[in-house]
């Protein structure tokens, strides 16, 4: 990757070992074996990484930040380079954006309330089809997990696809600065964090800090039927993706079948994905035009998302007891990404029972109640029963009363009585979706399910 020499350079104040010293990779995680890694502690409110330093050596590290307002213990030796700093966060920040530069790869940029890791990992799929790609692992989207995503690519990579996520304003900004995205996709405006951003013209607001850091000369890729995002500005280049027809890509006929979709933009190209609903289509379209900016063939675009692998808990068909099939879509949810995974059960072909199991989206704030109340919207008789679970989510079954008085609707405080009201659903003929933010644990229903004989 470096060498301590070139760290020194951008760390002046240093107790380098040895110049030459070639730094392999980059770790927070002392307990983890390493290959003469440079050690970054990290200090939290209940942590300090510092006082692991030791076992970090034992398992490999040859190299570490250090907070200079903390003592040196006596037993870091002589063969151990040590680059004093204010915060070893910044700093490492720091450190990630220099390497960036270095390595120069493609960066693309991927926020949005929802579907940002989907988006990403057709996008990495697309990519990897003609260039060497690195990208964001599982959660690795914040301040911290960013940075390590950028120091953990090979010094030969050529596009560095990176999720960005935050829950504050200026999150998004720094990591814009830290990645300077040569591209970056704007999936969509959501509620996800309204707690905490106020409205969604904020969360809008926060979203387009990705502008910072991009390149002057890049290009900004949005789901161009948001009206939120329709006066974009501080963008040399933005092309607009979406199924209006003032869009510059027009997604123009989507088809669902069991497990896969096509759909078929207006300039006549038709392509497959083992995704449904037409949010995937849009987030594949942002894939497809990334791949065409990046001079990627046709024909190579359409075998990638043909063969695409996305994030366990997205919308992942699982089969269950007595033929039924289960959908695992809990990893995470929002108002408009629930009602998106209702509207995809609604229109699958081949189940006569379709069940969903709703839980509480978190993080809300004071109109919790009224997003709740929302996704009652999305049911109609197509859905033979709805069955929440949390404190939030009773709000749906309580709206559905109301709406559509025909659909079985049932609010349940116990996960146990909860599954043994699904087993007089678990047939080759049904479908159950479970939707729930990440907080609410379905995989604990999911499993449950899974050992019923």
């Amino acid at each position: 990757m470096f060498t301590s020499k070139w760290i020194s350079h951008l760390f002046t104040d240093h107790l380098v070992a040895v110049e030459s010293q070639v730094i392999k990779e980059v770790t927070t995680d002392s307990s983890v074996p390493s290959n003469d890694s440079l050690f970054i502690p990290i200090v939290g409110e209940n942590f300090n990484g510092h006082e692991f330093a030791i076992q970090a050596i034992s398992n490999g590290a040859i190299a570490m930040l250090w907070y200079r307002s903390y003592q040196l213990p006596d037993e870091i030796g002589e063969n151990i380079s040590v680059f004093f700093v204010d915060d070893t966060v910044l700093a490492m920040q720091k450190l990630a954006n220099r390497y960036r530069n270095k390595v120069n790869p493609t960066v693309i940029g991927v926020t949005g309330s929802n579907g940002k890791t989907t988006t990403k990992d057709l996008v990495r799929h697309v990519s990897q089809s003609s260039f060497q790609t690195h990208y964001t692992h599982g959660n690795f989207n914040n301040l911290i997990g960013l940075p390590l995503t950028i120091l953990g690519m090979e010094p030969h990579t050529q596009v560095l696809i990176l999720e960005m996520g935050m829950d504050r304003f200026g999150e998004i900004e720094r990591l814009s600065t830290i990645a300077n995205p040569d591209y970056a996709i704007i999936t969509n405006i959501g509620e996800s964090h309204i707690e905490f951003l106020g409205s969604r013209e904020g969360i809008a607001q926060a979203k387009l800090e990705i502008l910072t850091g991009m390149k002057k000369e890049g290009t900004l890729l949005v789901d161009g039927d948001e009206p939120l995002l329709a006066n974009v500005e501080n963008a040399a280049h933005v092309i607009r993706c979406g199924f209006c027809d003032h869009n510059d890509v027009i997604i123009a006929e989507t088809v669902f079948g069991k497990e896969h979709m096509h759909f078929t933009l207006s300039d006549g190209h038709t392509y497959t994905v083992p995704l449904l609903g037409k949010h995937h289509a849009l987030n594949a379209t942002f894939a497809i035009t990334i791949g065409r900016l990046l001079g990627i063939d046709d024909k190579q675009i359409v075998e990638a998302l043909k063969t695409l692998d996305h994030t366990a808990m997205r919308f992942e068909f699982i089969g269950g007891p007595n033929g039924v099939q289960l959908i695992n879509d809990a990893y995470n949810a929002s108002p408009t990404s629930m009602k998106a995974a209702i509207e995809v059960v609604r229109q699958l072909p081949d189940y006569n029972n379709k069940v969903l199991v709703l839980g509480d989206i978190l993080e809300l704030g004071e109109d919790s109640t009224t997003y709740h109340q929302s996704i009652a919207e999305a049911i109609d008789s197509e859905i033979t029963a709805v069955y929440t679970y949390g404190k939030h989510a009773k709000a749906i079954t309580d709206r559905m009363e109301i709406r559509t008085p025909t659909v079985i609707g049932k609010h349940f405080h116990s996960k146990d009585a909860l599954v043994k009201e699904l087993q007089g659903h678990l047939t080759n003929d049904t479908i159950i979706l479970f939707k729930a933010s990440r907080g609410m644990q379905f995989e604990i229903i999911l499993d449950s399910i899974q050992e019923l004989v």
